[in-house]
């Protein structure tokens, strides 16, 4: 007999979209818990540039993989898999419907349709000389060697994403195969209730200059020079996250503060793009339109939503009984 799949809500859309001030509604809502589905929410010290809720918009909702690595420490996408897998298992095991906010669209879709990422060996001295290459000849450079290689695995990867393709050009030249994305073909690994979140690009680009503008002023520029004084090398993979990169390349004397600005703003537009992207992939996401109603009644039609989903009943708390896995 197959066993029953962990139940599951994720609240996904493009960055500055709102999902975090929905999880936490629906959350309180349903007296559950929400795990985040965001790779740089996990550490500590980057809170202004990465858009972490503070403990106020968390609305006394724990969040799971929040401030659990230090400043210097990986992250991957199996990396999270692992760590939200066992979340999720964790609550429904307490009765509880856990709310996945995310996030970064690959770990989202990878964790909801189970896939499978191949483990390799490194090779620093390979390494070193990709990074040398591209210190001398550019970025593009070699990611044009990727997609000389591996042309499904360079369309994946943006080209300014220098860590990730030093490391798919690396996996290639390993083990002469691509980074592999096996899916599982039983469908989602979850009982998923995906809830989908957009806004008309006009709309979204000016929450997106926004939040940038309210960055800085909370202090961006203070919090990246802290982390850099603490010893976090700028070419630590969490400070290559928007907002952390622009503002250390001006801390470190390249470009002027408005250049910085400019870049941030940029480069998290063409992030939302790319999120975008991903949940096309994603034919299961139900979508609400956050322009055309206000938050009260977005926040109540998604919790219909939710319970209908799951078949819950009507009151605004799950019922104790019915929340047993």
């Amino acid at each position: 007999m197959t066993a029953a799949k962990d139940r599951l809500i994720v609240i996904l859309g493009p960055t500055a979209v709102g999902k975090t001030r929905l999880a936490v509604a629906l959350a309180r809502a349903l007296d559950t818990e929400i795990v985040s589905g965001d790779s740089m929410l996990v550490y500590r010290g980057f809170d202004i540039g990465a858009a972490k809720p503070d403990e106020n918009e968390r609305g006394g909702v724990r969040h799971a993989l929040v401030d659990i690595l230090e400043p210097e420490a990986r992250f991957n996408v199996v990396d999270f898999q692992r760590l939200a897998a066992a979340e999720i298992r964790g609550l429904n095991a307490r009765g509880m419907i856990p709310v996945l906010a995310g996030g970064t669209g690959l770990y989202v879709k990878a964790l909801l349709e189970g896939y499978r990422f191949n483990e390799e060996a490194e090779d620093s001295r390979f390494r070193a000389r990709l990074e040398e290459i591209a210190a001398k000849r550019g970025k593009a450079y070699v990611h044009a060697l990727l997609r000389r290689v591996d042309p499904d695995t360079a369309a994946r990867l943006p080209e300014g994403d220098l860590r990730r393709v030093v490391r798919a050009l690396e996996v290639r030249h390993l083990g002469r195969s691509t980074i592999s994305r096996e899916k599982n073909e039983q469908g989602l690994v979850y009982d998923a209730c995906v809830i989908g979140l957009s806004r008309s690009r006009e709309n979204l680009y000016a929450r997106i200059e926004a939040r940038v503008d309210e960055m800085m002023a909370a202090g961006l520029e203070a919090e990246v020079q802290g982390l850099l004084a603490r010893g976090v090398p700028p070419d630590a993979q969490a400070m290559q996250g928007i907002g952390y990169k622009e503002t250390a390349a001006f801390l470190m004397g390249h470009g002027t503060r408005e250049d910085m600005v400019r870049d941030i703003k940029k480069a998290t537009r063409r992030f939302a793009k790319r999120q975008l992207t991903w949940y096309r992939k994603m034919p299961y996401i139900r979508w609400f339109d956050a322009d055309a109603q206000d938050f009260g009644t977005l926040s109540e039609n998604v919790r219909r939503e939710v319970v209908r989903f799951f078949g819950l009943g009507t009151d605004r708390r799950i019922d104790r009984d019915k929340r047993r896995v």
